[in-house]
């Protein structure tokens, strides 16, 4: 039997949760979740996407591509244009590392807590 299951939220663990979340908001055009706060900050969608932000005492950040601190997980993001993408996503505090694995298929980046995400063309 198989159970149908729909994916609604995505949380990142950070050590700031409203500035992660500013940084998404102004980078995907996704809504504040009104409830939002210190501790907890979201960004919602119609149609029920949810990527929320949540405070961790003590966060180490991902350290990508090497593992001493693991990715923890990782988000992508289609786009029509990675070139125009990419360098809003610079002036927004994003870090393009210098391992590039994906060659002319995505391209690596870090949100300003390190998690790494990736943009893709769609």
């Amino acid at each position: 039997m198989t159970v149908q299951m729909t994916l609604t939220a995505v949380n990142l663990d950070c050590p700031d949760p409203p500035a992660l979340a500013a940084f998404y908001q102004q980078a995907t055009g996704l809504e504040p979740h009104p409830e939002s706060n210190a501790d907890f900050a979201g960004l919602t969608r119609g149609g029920g996407l949810f990527i929320g932000f949540q405070r961790v005492d003590d966060y180490r950040a991902p350290h990508w591509p090497e593992q001493s601190a693991p990715q923890q997980a990782h988000l992508d993001f289609a786009v029509e244009d990675v070139d125009e993408a990419e360098a809003r996503l610079l002036e927004l505090g994003a870090v393009k590392p210098d391992r590039q694995p994906g060659k002319d298929r995505w391209r690596v980046f870090l949100d300003p807590a390190g998690h790494p995400f990736c943009l893709v063309k769609g």
